[in-house]
């Protein structure tokens, strides 16, 4: 068996993070990549992939941090020069803002994370062929 045949296939990045953004399965993209809100199912319901590999862990919620803040931080400059709100109902808005766009962020992210490990074959994914 020569070394090329050894080695695994190559998993295209880009379908994977793109399929893990729109929460599906990374292999196939048409199953549902969670059960729950950031529960990761144990394996895709369509294509049969296993996907209780990942080691998400704290990426998704340090991803969302940082593009909430970047964006609300946008957000609150634009807001300042243009309109000079009370500072009460600037706080509310952005506070209203940095929640709604975290909780829709989050899950997107961790479908993004978990999409990359399973391109790469990070922690366990490598082991099929």
């Amino acid at each position: 068996m020569s070394h090329a045949e050894t080695q695994p296939t190559e998993r295209p990045i880009k379908p994977a993070i793109w399929n893990g953004l729109r929460r599906r399965c990374p292999n196939c993209g048409e199953g549902a990549m969670f059960t729950g809100y950031l529960k990761v199912v144990d394996q895709c319901p369509v294509c049969q992939e296993e996907l209780s590999h990942h080691r998400a862990d704290d990426g998704p919620a340090y991803l969302t941090i940082l593009l909430v803040a970047h964006i609300l931080g946008f957000g609150m400059h634009f807001m300042w020069v243009q309109f000079r709100p009370d500072p009460l109902v600037m706080g509310v808005i952005l506070a209203i803002g940095a929640v709604g766009l975290s909780l829709y962020l989050l899950p997107r992210l961790k479908g993004m994370v978990v999409g990359i490990q399973w391109a790469k074959r990070m922690h366990g994914f490598g082991r099929s062929v």
